[in-house]
C-alpha cells in the first residue's frame, strides 16, 4: 500500500467514524435525553485532543511538548464543557478548531515527529463530521427544542 492509499484508508476510517459517533449521539439525545448525546460529543472531542498529550510522552519528545499538549487538552475540554451544559455550537466549534491542531501541528509542523500520521489524518475527518453532524442535528433539527417521543408504559 502507497503512503498516499494509506492516507485515503484512513481518512475514509475517520469519516465512518465521525458518522458512527454522530449516530450514536443523536439516538442518546432523541430517544434518551440531550445532555446525554451531548455527553458523548464532548468526551470523545476531550479524548481526540487528549490523544496528542499521551502522544508526547515519547522518551525522544521533549518536554515542552507536554505543556503545549495539555494547554491544548484544556482548550478542547473547556469548548467541550461550554457546548455540554450551554450552545452546542460549543462543541462544533471544538471538532471545527481540531483538525487545523492536527494539520497544523502534528502534519506540517513540529509535532509530526511523535504524533502517528494515521490518527493525524483519520481525526481531520472525523472532527469534520461530527462538526457537520452537530450543526445539522441542532440548526436544521432543532434537537434540543424537540421533545423525545412518549414512551407507552
Amino acid at each position: 500500500m502507497t503512503q498516499m492509499e494509506l492516507m485515503r484508508t484512513v481518512f475514509i476510517e475517520g469519516a465512518i467514524g465521525g458518522v458512527v459517533v454522530s449516530v450514536i449521539a443523536f439516538v442518546l439525545s432523541r430517544f434518551v435525553k440531550d445532555i446525554v448525546g451531548r455527553t458523548l460529543l464532548a468526551t470523545v472531542l476531550f479524548a481526540a485532543a487528549g490523544a496528542y498529550f499521551g502522544f508526547a510522552f515519547d522518551e525522544t519528545t521533549p518536554r515542552i511538548w507536554l505543556l503545549i499538549e495539555l494547554l491544548q487538552v484544556i482548550a478542547f475540554g473547556t469548548l467541550g464543557l461550554y457546548g455540554w451544559r450551554g450552545s452546542p455550537y460549543w462543541i462544533a466549534l471544538g471538532y471545527l478548531l481540531h483538525p487545523l491542531w492536527d494539520f497544523g501541528v502534528h502534519h506540517l509542523g513540529p509535532g509530526r515527529s511523535f504524533a502517528p500520521l494515521p490518527y493525524v489524518i483519520s481525526c481531520i475527518s472525523f472532527d469534520w463530521i461530527v462538526a457537520a453532524y452537530i450543526f445539522i442535528a441542532y440548526r436544521l433539527l432543532h434537537l434540543a427544542s424537540r421533545p423525545a417521543p412518549s414512551r407507552a408504559r
